[in-house]
C-alpha cells in the first residue's frame, strides 16, 4: 500500500508555521511565561487565529464578507504588534533615563516616519474618504498595511538598539526580552527585504507574454515561502529560548528554597541531646 501526500509549499509551510505557534503558546503557557509577556502572548494567538481563520473560511464566505474579516484582524494584529515592542522595550530598558527613553523614542519614530511616507504607494484621498463599504474597507486595509510597515521599521530599530544596550541594562544575550526581541527583528527584516524586491521586480517587470508574467508570478510565490520559512525560523527560536530559563532565575529559586532547608535543619534534635 502507498501513501500519497499531495501537500503543496503553500499546505506545507502553512502546517509547519501553524503547529509552531501552537508549541510556541504550549510554552508560554506551560513555563509561565505569559505574566511576563502577556501582549506578546496575545499577538502570538492573534497570529494563530488569523491563519486559523483564513484556512477554514476560504473560499466559504462572500468574497466582501472574507475581505473585511481579514482586514480587520490585520489591523487589531497590527496594533497589538506594537504594543509589544512597547512592552519588551520596558523589560529592556527598565533602567534608562527618561531623557534616554525620550530621544530614542523620537529617532525611531521619526525614522519610521520617514520611511512610511516614501515607501510605498498611497491611494487616492477620494479612495478612502468614500462613503461606501469598499471605502471603509480600503481605509482599514491601508491602516493595517502602513502601521505594518511602521511596526517593521521600528522593530529593527529597536531590535538594534536591544542588542547594543540591552546588556548594559540587565537584558544579556540569555535574557527572554532580548531573545524575543531577537527574533522580532529577524522577522521584520525578512518582511521588508522581500517587500522591498518584490517593488523592485514589480516595477521594473512588463511581462509581454503569459510565460513572462508566470515567471513573475512564480518568484513572488518564491519570495513569500522563503519569508514564511524565516518566521518559523523565529518561531523555533523562541520556542527553544523561551523553554529555558534565564541564567537569574534558577539562582532566585535557590535563594528563595534555601531557608526553608535552613529552618528543617535547625528543627530537627541535636545528636547528644538527653530527652
Amino acid at each position: 500500500m502507498h501513501l500519497n501526500f499531495h501537500f503543496t509549499t503553500v499546505q506545507t509551510l502553512w502546517t509547519l508555521t501553524f503547529a509552531a505557534l501552537l508549541v510556541l503558546l504550549v510554552v508560554l503557557l506551560g513555563r509561565d511565561r505569559t505574566k511576563r509577556f502577556p501582549w506578546f502572548t496575545a499577538s502570538i494567538v492573534i497570529v494563530a487565529l488569523n491563519l486559523l481563520a483564513n484556512r477554514l473560511l476560504y473560499g466559504k464566505l462572500p468574497q466582501m464578507t472574507m475581505s473585511a474579516i481579514y482586514i480587520v484582524m490585520s489591523d487589531i494584529a497590527a496594533l497589538v504588534a506594537f504594543v509589544v515592542l512597547v512592552e519588551v522595550a520596558r523589560r529592556v530598558f527598565a533602567g534608562a533615563g527618561r531623557f534616554a527613553w525620550m530621544v530614542w523614542t523620537l529617532v525611531l519614530l521619526a525614522i519610521a516616519g520617514a520611511v512610511l511616507a516614501k515607501w510605498g504607494p498611497w491611494p487616492a484621498w477620494a479612495t478612502l474618504t468614500a462613503n461606501s463599504t469598499i471605502g471603509r474597507l480600503s481605509a482599514l486595509q491601508l491602516v493595517a498595511q502602513k502601521l505594518g510597515l511602521f511596526n517593521d521599521v521600528v522593530t529593527v530599530g529597536l531590535g538594534l538598539l536591544v542588542v547594543l544596550f540591552g546588556r548594559r541594562y540587565g537584558a544579556g544575550w540569555r535574557s527572554h526580552a532580548q531573545q524575543i526581541m531577537i527574533g522580532l527583528s529577524t522577522a521584520s527584516i525578512g518582511q521588508l527585504a522581500v517587500e522591498g524586491i518584490w517593488q523592485t521586480i514589480a516595477k521594473s517587470a512588463a511581462p509581454k507574454s503569459m510565460e513572462e508574467y508566470q515567471h513573475i508570478v512564480g518568484l513572488r510565490d518564491k519570495l513569500f515561502n522563503t519569508n514564511s520559512v524565516v518566521y518559523i525560523v523565529v518561531l523555533v527560536w523562541w520556542i527553544v529560548c523561551l523553554w529555558r530559563d534565564e541564567p537569574g532565575a534558577a539562582v532566585a529559586e535557590a535563594g528563595a528554597t534555601a531557608p526553608v532547608h535552613e529552618m528543617l535543619e535547625s528543627a530537627e534534635p541535636s545528636e547528644g541531646v538527653e530527652e
